[in-house]
């Protein structure tokens, strides 16, 4: 049996690359592959009972968090030579490191990686890249605008890179009224417009110019914010000098935000960039239209006036223009919308399609006769 190990600095907290990971090792177990979910440090969390399901093993290298600890690099070679698995894919910086200074250790194991993100980082993270991408054999990118930005920086051999976006389960994915009246109900919204953003509480995010357009809106709108992160407080703290407070739910860490989607009538992103966010592959999947910056990684998804409309960046008349505008479709034409958003998902961005992507790279990466033995 194949076997591929996914190889991410964790899955206690699931942000976007962690969903997607394992999006794609439930896709891949049920195609017949061994899989197994690698962790720089923590546990499984609640992810537990979903691997278990599965069929998908989990390790920990208990690697300390925030420090150089080259404890995980050994437990890694010493996985890898016990496990052999034909492919190493990592995800996140950190465990794309890890995985290529491992890649010498063992000549027959196939190593991908992939880059989430439009933002190249620190200094010592494009150091990183850099010195490491002689050991790189593949590199895969969520969108061209992330492929993009890492070759204009240099970080990337545009000779190993290939676009293979992020997807998304559009079977499972669907709008279901009984649970969006349920979660509706959860957040005491019964009537009004309900606005759904999801994301850390940090500053790529830009929540800021969020929360200044959305206190331009009627007051009947109401906006519930998924995620936590270093800005927490004095985001809260603005919503209350806004005269918000009571219109805008911090929802912190929320594990599975498909089903916090099913509520909204519209999704709203203000980040100052993006790779490609399975918030609004999500959100096209369940027919939801979206308001969103004008940045690279989301027009391909938000095509003004027909998925979606953009807003420019960081410009918060720009948003409350936008969202009022959405606001005021009747009920219909922002159904069609969702609608055309939807399509746009099954058609580019369904899971099968882009597991069919993974296979056509994995196999092109152990076809090799010295390692047939």
């Amino acid at each position: 049996m194949r076997h591929v190990a996914f190889l991410i600095p964790g899955i206690e907290r699931i942000g976007g690359a962690e969903r997607q990971t394992l999006l794609l090792a439930r896709g891949l177990r049920s195609r017949g592959w061994r899989v197994t979910v690698l962790a720089l440090s923590g546990s499984r969390g609640d992810c537990g009972v979903e691997l278990d399901e599965a069929g998908i093993g989990f390790f920990s290298l208990h690697m300390r968090k925030g420090v150089a600890d080259p404890r995980g690099w050994l437990r890694l070679n010493v996985w890898l030579y016990r496990q052999r698995p034909d492919i190493l894919h990592a995800h996140l910086p950190h465990a794309t490191w890890m995985a290529r200074w491992s890649r010498g250790l063992h000549p027959c194991l196939a190593l991908v990686d992939t880059l989430h993100s439009c933002g190249t980082g620190t200094a010592w993270r494009r150091f990183g890249y850099r010195i490491s991408d002689w050991l790189a054999e593949r590199v895969t990118a969520v969108s061209g605008a992330v492929a993009d930005a890492h070759v204009a920086a240099a970080l990337v051999s545009p000779d190993k890179l290939v676009v293979v976006p992020n997807g998304v389960d559009t079977e499972l994915l669907f709008p279901n009224p009984d649970v969006r009246a349920a979660v509706r109900r959860e957040l005491e919204v019964c009537g009004g417009f309900l606005w759904v953003a999801a994301g850390r509480l940090e500053p790529v995010k830009d929540y800021p110019t969020l929360l200044k357009a959305f206190a331009m809106l009627p007051t009947e709108a109401r906006l519930a914010i998924a995620g936590d992160g270093v800005q927490a407080g004095e985001l809260r703290q603005l919503a209350c000098r806004l005269g918000i407070g009571d219109r805008v739910r911090f929802l912190g860490f929320v594990p599975d935000v498909s089903r916090l989607l099913q509520a909204a009538d519209a999704v709203v992103l203000s980040s100052r960039w993006e790779g490609l966010p399975l918030l609004l592959l999500e959100a096209g999947a369940l027919a939801l239209p979206s308001v969103c910056s004008d940045v690279s990684g989301l027009r391909q998804i938000v095509i003004s006036g027909k998925t979606g409309w953009l807003a420019e960046s960081g410009n918060p008349e720009s948003f409350a223009r936008e969202m009022r505008r959405m606001m005021r479709l009747p009920v219909e034409e922002r159904r069609g919308m969702g609608q055309q958003a939807r399509q746009l998902i099954e058609r580019n961005y369904s899971l099968a399609k882009v597991l069919d992507s993974w296979e056509e790279i994995y196999a092109g990466r152990v076809q090799r006769p010295h390692c047939s033995a």
